[in-house]
């Protein structure tokens, strides 16, 4: 009796575990509703072929886009400081006018060939204020350029070359169509070493207020990019231009994933007016404005932070002739919202010079409209001049 006992709790535990396994596991087994999930998630199908799994190869890509990048070899004159001892006539025995006489500083940088006529784009800092500048093609050939223009503002210039054929030109992507955490191939003559093609996503769109240009609208990637990529070509993955490399934020002068290109957009723009007038003609009405915190819009009795506040008006300006004011929000320029500051100066050098424009004011907390005689931007001034 005691045995028949034993084999009873054996078959009752071995029941019990197994009631216990299939309920967890397979409770569809037993008739019942499936038990709800604790939180809702989605999960990716399993890719169809092991193809899917693989990596894509950006070779086609690179082949495509490197022919139209080239290097960049500029100099210039400088003055060395005169050594005290120059006067010396034994000093000046031994070791002649080496410490006196003019020197020549070298630089590098990229470019990007953009028609088969020669036009190349490239950085403003790789080529302003050089005496001599040379292109090196990637087929080996080595040119002359010459500046058709150069624009601070965006830190873009644009040259020409003469060559005895024509020149494989760059295949521009359509504006707006990138997005981030696109992959990204970044390609130029880091360091100098040649042509590199380092690669990354697209890590953000539209970085604003960095300091670095007065026009900026930059892609971010972390597509390595070092001294000498400067205004080499960013590519899709299909190998089309879609950004100009310009700057990274490094603490020791190399890439540290935080690399900034000028977007084809602007580039293109830039790039067709001075090609057509040798610079680049912006709107201007002559006001200094301020980002509207959340403070002074507290202080003024501001409904929000959008706009820009005026902090000075110029005298003799388009803005003063119009009757704006220190103090007023501008919230609207030619019939589009001012976001902020930098939104501001974006609309307004977007304007025409010679035209009128509506500028949309609040002042005193009621709005107004004026129009504005838009003036030509100057010219931008650098440290000593």
């Amino acid at each position: 009796m005691r045995r028949l006992w034993l084999i009873f709790a054996q078959a009752v535990t071995v029941s019990v575990a197994a009631l216990f396994v299939v309920m967890t596991l397979k409770p569809d087994w037993l008739g019942g509703k499936p038990q709800p999930a604790v939180v809702a998630l989605q999960e990716a199908a399993a890719p169809a072929t092991a193809d899917a799994r693989k990596v894509a190869s950006y070779a086609d890509a690179a082949k495509k886009a490197l022919p139209s990048v080239v290097h960049i070899y500029t100099s210039k004159e400088v003055k060395a400081p005169r050594h005290p001892f120059a006067d010396d006539p034994v000093f000046r025995y031994f070791f002649g006018d080496r410490f006196g006489g003019p020197q020549r500083q070298s630089g590098l940088g990229s470019g990007v060939i953009v028609s088969a006529d020669g036009y190349i784009l490239t950085n403003n800092h790789v080529v302003e204020n050089m005496d001599e500048i040379e292109v090196a093609t990637n087929d080996g050939r080595r040119l002359r350029a010459r500046i058709v223009g150069l624009d601070p503002e965006t830190d873009l210039a644009v040259l020409q070359v003469k060559a005895d054929s024509k020149l494989p030109a760059v295949t521009f992507a359509p504006t707006e169509s990138l997005r981030v955490g696109d992959v990204v191939l970044a390609i130029g003559n880091p360091f100098g070493v040649g042509q590199t093609v380092t690669h990354g996503i697209v890590s953000a769109l539209g970085r604003t207020q960095l300091g670095i240009n007065t026009f900026e609208n930059f892609i971010q990637t972390d597509a390595a990019i070092n001294p000498g990529n400067s205004g080499g070509a960013l590519t899709d993955s299909e190998g089309n231009l879609v950004g100009v490399n310009t700057a990274i934020y490094s603490r020791t002068g190399t890439s540290l994933g935080i690399g900034f290109a000028i977007p084809v957009s602007i580039a293109r723009s830039v790039m067709e007016q001075i090609i057509k007038n040798g610079t680049v003609t912006r709107g201007w009405i002559g006001v200094e404005a301020q980002e509207i915190t959340p403070e002074l819009a507290e202080s003024f009795k501001l409904p929000a932070t959008e706009g820009a506040i005026i902090a000075g008006v110029l005298r003799g300006s388009p803005a003063d002739r119009a009757g704006i004011r220190p103090g007023d929000v501008l919230v609207a320029v030619g019939g589009k919202p001012v976001k902020d500051p930098q939104g501001m100066l974006e609309l307004i050098a977007g304007l025409t010079p010679g035209t009128s424009a509506p500028f949309r004011l609040r002042r005193e907390a009621k709005e107004l409209d004026v129009a504005v005689n838009i003036g030509k931007r100057p010219p931008m001034q650098r440290n000593g001049e």
